[in-house]
């Protein structure tokens, strides 16, 4: 794994199995297989593979994900994702080309005070 400017990249050539968690960004361009947890976004390449359960801030799908995925912001899938699990989120945006199997679960942003 190599670190960006903030974001740890799981390169090409990487496959990680069991359960990752992290305060920061990662970019995914590897396989992983597990449980996924991060504070901040997720991001998939096209060539990335993830069979995981997910919660992020915000996940952006270009790449293969079988799993659910739980987003406090929202879930982007591109052209050419692949996604086939459920996804709870407050915002979802899917591109013309992506491939989407599962449920919606859309949240309310969480607003400063109950009534």
């Amino acid at each position: 794994m190599l670190s960006r400017g903030g974001t740890t990249v799981v390169g090409p050539s990487i496959r990680i199995q069991g359960t990752v968690t992290s305060a920061e960004e990662i970019l995914v361009e590897g396989e992983l297989a597990g449980k996924l947890e991060l504070d901040q976004r997720l991001t998939i390449a096209a060539k990335g593979k993830i069979e995981a359960d997910i919660k992020a801030k915000e996940v952006i799908i270009a790449g293969s994900v079988k799993g659910n995925v739980e987003a406090v912001e929202r879930i982007t899938l591109r052209a050419g994702a692949n996604l086939v699990g459920d996804v709870k989120t407050a915002g979802i945006v899917i591109e013309d080309g992506a491939y989407f199997k599962g449920g919606i679960d859309i949240t309310r942003p969480a607003t400063g005070q109950a009534k």
